[in-house]
């Protein structure tokens, strides 16, 4: 997928290297045990992995007797998937094209790469057979609060004027509760997680991986002192003592079943 101009309209989705996120954001997989065992056991299950990256929770489930179909926006991340072995098909998850396919949903960390948030959850209702559950972890409100802020001062130092809505989608709990609500779910549970976490890949790594789609506004030969503007912001916030790096996450998990 092309590069939107730097300050021209709405950054486009990133063309995801899978290989640079498993070497520097493997931990979001890693920590995603806890949102994977919300959901129960599957086995015999239709499932469907929505923003299924490079696969890792597709093969988890697959493991767990589910049959599992994993979606991603990126070619290179649905590529990977399926050199796992695995079903996989590249989708936009704000227009999902399954109608009733699918017994549970499950996602992480990837619904807050999709700003348009009532379009992702119909569409994922549209998926589910009525009874199916939809288990989820997304940044919530405040997730990335610093690194977020350190990102919008340096794109204004660029000319560019923006909030980063168009780039992520963090709501607060009460918000995406009332959301599932008005899609025809009912809501078992939906809650904010504080969630400091370690990056051993460092700053620097974090943004030119998980920043892709913001890194996208900026010129090319201004990148690289982009980049060393903004870890210079959240030093204070986000390096310990001893040099490491620490991601001010805030995470949103929610369990809700289609009535």
């Amino acid at each position: 997928m092309s590069e939107a101009q730097a300050g021209q309209g709405a950054p486009s989705t990133p063309d995801w290297s899978a290989a640079r996120y498993a070497r520097d954001a493997r931990f979001v997989a890693d920590l995603a045990t806890p949102v994977l065992d919300l959901l129960g056991p599957v086995q015999g299950l239709e499932v469907l992995d929505l923003g299924c990256g490079d696969g890792p929770m597709t093969a988890a489930l697959a493991a767990r007797g589910a049959r599992v179909t994993g979606v991603d926006a990126s070619a290179d991340m649905v590529a990977a998937t399926q050199a796992r072995g695995l079903t996989a098909q590249q989708a936009d998850g704000q227009a999902l094209p399954f109608e009733g396919a699918f017994d549970a949903v499950f996602s992480n960390a990837a619904i807050h790469w999709m700003p348009d948030q009532d379009a992702v959850i119909a569409g994922i209702a549209r998926a589910l057979r009525p009874g199916g559950l939809l288990v989820a972890e997304q940044g919530g409100q405040g997730n990335v609060a610093a690194i977020r802020t350190a990102l919008i001062a340096a794109l204004a130092e660029e000319g560019i004027d923006t909030t980063l809505d168009e780039v992520w989608a963090f709501p607060s709990a009460p918000a995406q509760r009332a959301r599932l609500e008005r899609h025809g779910f009912t809501v078992e549970h939906c809650d904010l997680i504080p969630r400091p976490t370690r990056v051993d890949a460092g700053m620097e790594a974090w943004l030119g991986t998980l920043a892709a789609p913001v890194l996208a506004r900026v010129a090319p030969d201004r990148r690289e002192a982009f980049i060393t503007r903004v870890t210079r912001l959240v030093t204070p916030a986000l390096r310990a003592e001893d040099g490491t790096w620490w991601a001010d996450y805030v995470r949103l998990r929610y369990r809700a079943i289609l009535r």
